[in-house]
C-alpha cells in the first residue's frame, strides 16, 4: 500500500503524495499528471512498476496544486514555472538522493521542463532519465482539437476566454452533475478510437476534484510554454515520448518537436490513441518506461556502489522510430 504524505511549500500550499515502495531502492520513479487530473491517473503504471521491478524502485506521485487532494493556491502562482518550483521542493521532501526518473503526461511533462529551464543544475543532479506521455514544448502551437484551423481558433477563444472566468471562481469545484452531463464531450476530447467505461469514470472524477481556480487558471500559462531550448540541452538522458495519433490537444507533431529536439528519444505513435495514453494503452506506456527505467538501473548498478547519488552514465544514442501518420 502506498504511504501518503502531505508537502507543505513556501506559499503554504499542501500537496498529497503517495509513495510506495523503499526509501533505499535504486531509483525513484516521479509520475505527474496532466491538468485537471491527479495521480490516480498513473494507476496501471504504478501496478506495473511494482510487479517489474519490485524494491529496486520507489515511485512516487503527487497531486499538483490546484488538483485532487492538494490545497488551492492563489490565482497568481497557476502558473507552469510555479509547478516546476513545486517538483523541485517533492523532489527535496520525500526523494532527497539518488535518481529519479521524470514521467509526465501533458500537464506534467510541461512541469518536468519548467523544473529543468527554471533549476538546471538541481535538475542535472538528481534526473537519470525522462518519458513524456502526450505533452508538448511548444504552448498550443499544433492543437486543433482535429478540426479545421478556423473552427479551432473559435474554439480556443471561447476556451480561453471561459479559462478566465473559472480562474476567479477560486477553491470552488465543478458540480458532479454537471461533469456527468458532459461525459460525451470528455470522452470526444479527450480518448481515441478505445475507450474503458472505468477511465471516463476515473478522469470525471478526477474533474470534479480540481479547483475551478486551477481549471483555469493554468490555461494561459500552457498555451504560452515554449521550452525545446531547454530540452535540447538535455539529450544525453534516455528518453521516451509517446503521443496517439487522434490526440486532439497535443497532436503527434507535438512529440515529434520533443524527439528531435532529444534525439535519443524512442518515439512511439499509437495508432487510434488520444490523449489519455496510460489510460487507453497502459501496455505502450509501460513498456516505453520500462525501457528507460532498465537503461537507468542498468547505470546505478555499474557505480552505485561507489556513488549513490550519481545519475549514471552518460546513454548511447538510440535515434527515434518512425511515426505513423495522423489519422
Amino acid at each position: 500500500m502506498p504511504e501518503h504524505q502531505q508537502v507543505r511549500l513556501p506559499d503554504d500550499v499542501r500537496l498529497h503524495v503517495e509513495v510506495t515502495g523503499p526509501p533505499d531502492a535504486d531509483v525513484t520513479v516521479v509520475l505527474l499528471h496532466g491538468w485537471t487530473l491527479d495521480g490516480r491517473a498513473w494507476h496501471r503504471q504504478l501496478a506495473d512498476l511494482t510487479a517489474r521491478f519490485g524494491e529496486r524502485v520507489r515511485v512516487v506521485t503527487y497531486d499538483a496544486r490546484g488538483h485532487g487532494r492538494s490545497s488551492c493556491m492563489a490565482l497568481r502562482t497557476a502558473t507552469l514555472a510555479q509547478l516546476g518550483d513545486d517538483l523541485a521542493a517533492v523532489l527535496d521532501a520525500v526523494a532527497p538522493t539518488g535518481p529519479v526518473v521524470l514521467v509526465g503526461h501533458s500537464m506534467g511533462g510541461m512541469t518536468v521542463m519548467e523544473y529543468a529551464h527554471r533549476h538546471p543544475e538541481h535538475f542535472a543532479a538528481r534526473t537519470a532519465g525522462l518519458v513524456f506521455v502526450s505533452t508538448t514544448a511548444e504552448g498550443h502551437t499544433h492543437t486543433v482539437y482535429g478540426l479545421s484551423p478556423r473552427i479551432a481558433r473559435l474554439i480556443r477563444l471561447a476556451e480561453t476566454t471561459g479559462a478566465g472566468v473559472l480562474a476567479r471562481c477560486g477553491s470552488w469545484r465543478p458540480p458532479r452533475a454537471l461533469l456527468r452531463a458532459l461525459r460525451p464531450s470528455i470522452r470526444w476530447m479527450l480518448f481515441g478510437d478505445r475507450c474503458d467505461p472505468s477511465d471516463i469514470r476515473l478522469v470525471t472524477s478526477a474533474v470534479a476534484r480540481a479547483s475551478l481556480r486551477s481549471i483555469g487558471g493554468f490555461r494561459a500559462s500552457i498555451g504560452a510554454q515554449h521550452r525545446l531550448e531547454t530540452l535540447a540541452e538535455l539529450a544525453h538522458l534516455p528518453a521516451a515520448a509517446l503521443v496517439g495519433d487522434r490526440d486532439r490537444l497535443t497532436p503527434p507533431p507535438c512529440a515529434e518537436s520533443i524527439a528531435a529536439a532529444l534525439p535519443a528519444t524512442e518515439l512511439t505513435v499509437c495508432p487510434g490513441g488520444g490523449h489519455m495514453l496510460m489510460m487507453e494503452r497502459p501496455d505502450e506506456v509501460n513498456a516505453a518506461l520500462a525501457a528507460v527505467l532498465g537503461r537507468v538501473l542498468a547505470g546505478a548498478t555499474e557505480i552505485g556502489a561507489t556513488d549513490p547519488g550519481t545519475t549514471g552514465p552518460t546513454p548511447t544514442k538510440t535515434g527515434a522510430t518512425e511515426p505513423t501518420p495522423a489519422g
